[in-house]
């Protein structure tokens, strides 16, 4: 017999959330992923608190590539990851670990270095529109009251079966 709080999980709106190897700082990076092939997320500026900058690393190639979410490129871009990318890649290493990160961007790493000096890509705007638009939607969740009723927007989730 399955013991009915073990599989509770199933029949509420929320997902179970894998949790990160170590907490990050979200005032810094508030949104990291590892999707669309690449390493990228939302990297609050230094320099201005209404900024904030779209980062990404390419896996395999290392394309690097960050911008304003208006697509105004980055000054501090210029062949070398800027310093967005390396706080991008310093919370995807708390997020996801050095090894998962190293795996999907298809790069290795020695024990001894860091993921951002491992990385031999040059610049290639990337796309910053969807990955700022999906920040915005995760945002727009975190606004919604607890509950268990389905939330219509997650209908397409499936209400029963295993999760992958």
């Amino acid at each position: 017999m399955v013991n009915a709080d073990a599989t509770a999980w199933e029949r509420c709106s929320t997902v179970r959330v894998v949790p990160p190897v170590r907490a990050r700082k979200l005032a810094k990076v508030p949104f990291v992923e590892l999707a669309e092939g690449r390493l990228q997320g939302v990297v609050s500026s230094g320099s201005d608190i209404a900024r904030v900058y779209v980062s990404s690393i390419a896996a395999g190639t290392h394309a690097l590539s960050c911008s304003t979410n208006n697509n105004r490129p980055c000054g501090g871009l210029y062949g070398s990851p800027c310093k967005h990318l390396r706080a991008l890649a310093d919370e995807a290493v708390l997020q996801y670990g050095i090894e998962r990160v190293a795996r999907y961007l298809r790069v290795e790493v020695a024990a001894d270095a860091d993921l951002v000096s491992s990385l031999d890509g040059g610049v290639e705007q990337a796309p910053a529109a969807p990955v700022f638009s999906r920040f915005l939607r995760h945002l727009a969740y975190l606004e919604l009251p607890d509950t268990t009723a389905p939330v219509p927007e997650m209908h397409w989730f499936p209400a029963t079966g295993a999760v992958a």
